[in-house]
């Protein structure tokens, strides 16, 4: 039998340098969980400022729920980070040929900050 066939078979870890524990730290463990739970208080989400408009009226669920389905389809490419409506014409641009009711409720609620952003609009890149 060869040398190659009595070895273990390579794993995709063998390619990384390993590396030693600190003194003192327990297999398993890499960080304090006292830290842990200080660094969470200190973690904040860049959020930006939408303010509701206290005259707007609700809209309509059905007009939500149509976005909704808009922002979770992905066949118009990803939309952290910009309007429904730029989001729509960049998908138009492409050729991608997205819903034309969507861009009417945009045109028509463009002041309704329910309406114009996406589902994940407080988040940055």
């Amino acid at each position: 039998m060869s040398r190659r066939a009595m070895e273990q078979p390579r794993r995709i870890t063998d390619s990384f340098p390993r590396r030693r524990r600190g003194p003192g730290r327990p297999p398993g463990r890499l960080k304090d969980k006292n830290k842990k739970d200080k660094d969470k208080d200190k973690v904040q989400v860049k959020v930006r400022d939408s303010p509701r408009a206290p005259s707007q009226p609700p809209p309509d669920p059905a007009l939500l729920e149509m976005l909704r389905r808009f922002d979770l389809s992905w066949e118009y490419g990803p939309c952290t980070g910009i309007t429904r409506l730029q989001r729509w014409e960049r998908a138009q641009e492409l050729g991608l040929s997205p819903p034309g009711t969507i861009r009417d409720a945009l045109l028509e609620h463009r002041d309704n900050p329910d309406v114009t952003y996406s589902l994940w609009h407080e988040y940055e890149l």
